[in-house]
């Protein structure tokens, strides 16, 4: 089991606090009304242990570039239906992802982090994408898994494929399909995809068309990473790695439309001829100082897999403190809230065991002030996010700092988002508001 950091914390409450709640309604009917979603009705949050994380994927790793990555979480129904819980039995899933660089072949990272039983993989395939659930004509590749078409994955493995060949460029949008000719059991999975995942009865995993595919869903399931190779890489250390919580997830974004703040400033550092990729570590509810099962492990956990042993990683950009201020602490694998506020205090020193555990692999760190939202304008709540602010700024902890609340905030009404970046639910960006948090960025301080 993966070690937390140690991070200071106080005593547990036990009711759940109104800006939890205030929180997670906006939250849920952004969510739902931005796909339509298909599949497994509500049930019950289910605990599931922490996983043991195998050796690091950036071993050996000198010829490969991060395409695309996600941050994944243990199977739970949180905010809407999903199909981590029942999983797949007789299916075929098919994930669409946008990768952000360059090469000539592939591979495909799996993950079974938090599974409790071996995961059989009937077989999988990777495409071009031809749009929603269709892929293009002579690009469909079949994956193997050392030298397996159908490998039996253990609990807490993360396997990798063995690279195909199948050119690629930054921009293109690729179609993952996995095949599940028995139950799989709970999938790990990513909530908040703001993408369509589709699903399909019996094996379809070598289809083009898109005729099977009926069923749809939000979330991403046991897909981890798409690593690409073209010319050799070497040891640079350009890769940037977004930590955090639904503002870096791109929650209340177009989906589909890649327009996430980290997918925004991937195509900015593209069209300023300074290239590089930038790996979208988000996870929708996450926070500092709490575990749930509902919104992931906290940052101080989560760092070492889902920033530390990510490939070549010279920077990483630190939002995370939203979800604390809001649902307070949070019991073990619970998804409820308690009365039990955070302090500045812990949050400093939460984000202070962050900046340890990045310096000792020498990443340079990107401090993020909180913008403002919905539950935080007054009150202790407000008090928690302006003194988080402040020592993000003045300290000197961060090596940069990038003032996303300057940013975002109305200037007549500071505790406030800006109207023209407001999605409407008082707490994230839409489109415009993600597009300026990704022009603030000071590139050359990554």
């Amino acid at each position: 089991m993966t070690e937390s950091i140690r991070v200071t914390k106080g005593t547990e409450g036990t009711e759940g606090t109104k800006a939890g709640r205030a929180y997670r309604a906006p939250l849920i009917a952004a969510a739902s009304a931005a796909l339509l979603i298909a599949g497994a009705a509500p049930a019950p949050a289910s605990a599931h242990p922490a996983p043991a994380y195998p050796a690091s994927a950036s071993a050996g790793a000198h010829r490969w570039t991060p395409g695309w990555a996600t941050a994944v979480q243990s199977p739970s129904q949180s905010w809407y239906p999903t199909w981590a819980e029942a999983g797949f039995d007789h299916q075929t899933v098919r994930q669409t992802v946008r990768v952000g660089a360059d090469g000539s072949e592939l591979r495909v990272r799996l993950s079974h982090a938090f599974g409790t039983t071996p995961l059989r993989l009937t077989g999988a395939t990777v495409g071009v994408s031809a749009g929603g659930a269709a892929v293009r004509p002579g690009t469909v590749r079949a994956l193997t898994f050392g030298g397996s078409a159908s490998p039996s994955i253990r609990p807490g493995d993360r396997p990798t494929s063995d690279p195909v060949q199948l050119p690629v460029q930054a921009g293109d949008r690729l179609a993952v399909t996995l095949f599940f000719v028995g139950p799989s059991g709970p999938a790990t999975f990513h909530n908040v995809a703001m993408e369509t995942t589709y699903r399909a009865d019996g094996d379809h995993r070598a289809d083009v068309s898109a005729d099977a595919f009926a069923q749809k869903s939000a979330s991403w399931y046991f897909l981890e990473g798409v690593d690409v190779a073209g010319k050799p890489a070497g040891a640079r250390r350009d890769t940037v790695v977004a930590l955090g919580d639904s503002l870096t997830d791109g929650a209340a974004s177009t989906p589909g439309a890649d327009n996430r703040y980290p997918d925004q400033l991937s195509r900015r550092l593209a069209a300023e001829g300074r290239p590089r990729p930038v790996l979208n570590a988000g996870i929708g509810g996450n926070r500092v100082l709490s575990d749930s099962a509902c919104f992931g492990e906290k940052a101080t956990t989560r760092v070492r897999h889902d920033v530390l042993d990510q490939i070549r990683v010279g920077t990483v950009i630190v939002l995370e403190g939203t979800n604390d201020i809001l649902m307070g602490e949070t019991p073990a694998n619970a998804c409820t809230t308690t009365n039990r506020r955070v302090t500045a205090a812990e949050l400093i020193e939460g984000h202070s065991a962050l900046i340890r555990a990045a310096r000792a692999r020498g990443i340079t760190v990107v401090g993020a002030t909180l913008p403002p939202g919905k539950g935080m304008e007054s009150g202790t709540p407000a008090e928690t996010r302006t003194a988080l602010n402040q020592w993000i700024r003045t300290s000197g902890r961060y090596d940069a700092v990038v003032d996303f609340d300057r940013v975002l905030a109305d200037p007549l009404n500071p505790g406030r988002l800006l109207p023209a970046y407001d999605s409407g639910d008082g707490l994230h960006p839409n489109d415009a508001g993600y597009r300026a948090m990704a022009d603030a960025v000071d590139l050359d301080s990554l």
